[in-house]
């Protein structure tokens, strides 16, 4: 409803009227309405809210992947969210290097594929790590060998299987590898016309720099469009207190596996005698046998302990337990 205006500004605007104080024209003009440009063509499906939501999912991924990655490569990784973005996927494709490598990502339970595009320069640098060098790329671009595409592979499955916990308060998702492409023509995953959002992803590993690419079709998440937006992604977050966490830290390490070992003795015999072995040498330890032996978890001593056999399998039977500061 508009404002209703009293008699007396009723009068201060008829009289500003009539000395020339106020243009009828220029307050029509005034009124109208901006017209904004619409393209077809270009359809807006992803809103920013939308786009501030996979930021958000993938800032997430950025520190799951700078924390797992290292135990494969051997180097810190920095990983961190540059930009989002919504285009058509012929824009996406074009943009594409030659070669470069695509992972194409089976996105279930949601229909179609998502993809994975990683600069070459730090698909050499991984590779480079991977092999026992110093994580040094190509001065020049080439094709993939066999091997190194195999290489390539294993770390684009573990990057894709981090996914998972980003994701799962807006869908519980279970990616898969399809297949790797360097050619991006092979890649044709959906129409050219179709929109996607790109979310794109700096990764330094020490001092190589490059991007990674998450193309998003619209296809593959118009099902779940309604869940990505910040409230609904914090609503379904679970708020656990301190106890419940870390009753789940401590399940967590009950299913981690340690190696467990039990010293017999220790010799020192030299180089000339160790060539020379041949069964049935004896070795002279430097423990008696009814001594008790020292059991590793790790590499720290807990326990101590005599040695027997149980089922036709040699045993130990622990005596005593090495407390910390003993």
């Amino acid at each position: 409803m508009g404002e209703v205006l009293s008699q007396s500004e009723i009068d201060n605007l008829l009289a500003a009227l009539s000395t020339g104080e106020l243009d009828v024209d220029d307050m029509q003009e005034n009124n109208d309405k901006q017209v904004k440009n619409y393209d077809f063509k270009r359809p807006v499906k992803f809103s920013k809210e939308h786009l501030r939501t996979l930021e958000i999912i993938y800032e997430h991924y950025g520190r799951l992947v700078s924390t797992n990655l290292p135990v494969y490569l051997r180097k810190n990784i920095q990983v961190s969210v540059a930009s989002s973005e919504t285009v058509t996927f012929e824009e996406f494709s074009n943009a594409l290097s030659n070669p470069v490598i695509l992972g194409l990502v089976n996105f279930d339970p949601l229909p179609g594929n998502i993809i994975i595009d990683l600069s070459p320069n730090l698909g050499f640098a991984m590779i480079d790590r991977m092999l026992g060098g110093q994580g040094t790329p190509l001065e020049k671009s080439r094709d993939f060998s066999e091997i190194e595409m195999t290489i390539l592979e294993k770390i684009i499955i573990v990057c894709m299987q981090l996914m998972r916990e980003p994701w799962k308060n807006v869908v519980d998702i279970s990616p898969m590898l399809e297949r790797i492409e360097t050619n991006p023509q092979f890649a044709q995953v959906i129409a050219p016309s179709d929109m996607v959002a790109i979310v794109t992803m700096n990764i330094k590993i020490g001092d190589v720099e490059g991007f990674m690419n998450i193309c998003l079709p619209y296809f593959t998440l118009e099902n779940v469009m309604d869940n990505l937006n910040t409230k609904y992604w914090y609503s379904t977050m679970k708020e656990s207190d301190d106890e419940n966490y870390e009753d789940y830290i401590e399940a967590m390490i009950r299913r981690v596996t340690v190696p467990v070992k039990a010293v017999l003795g220790m010799s020192s015999i030299s180089v000339n005698d160790f060539v020379c072995l041949q069964p049935g040498d004896i070795i002279r330890l430097d423990k008696d046998v009814d001594n008790e032996l020292n059991v590793y978890v790790g590499n720290i001593k807990k326990f101590t302990a005599l040695p027997g056999s149980s089922k036709d399998k040699y045993a130990v039977r622990v005596t005593s337990v090495i407390r910390e500061g003993d």
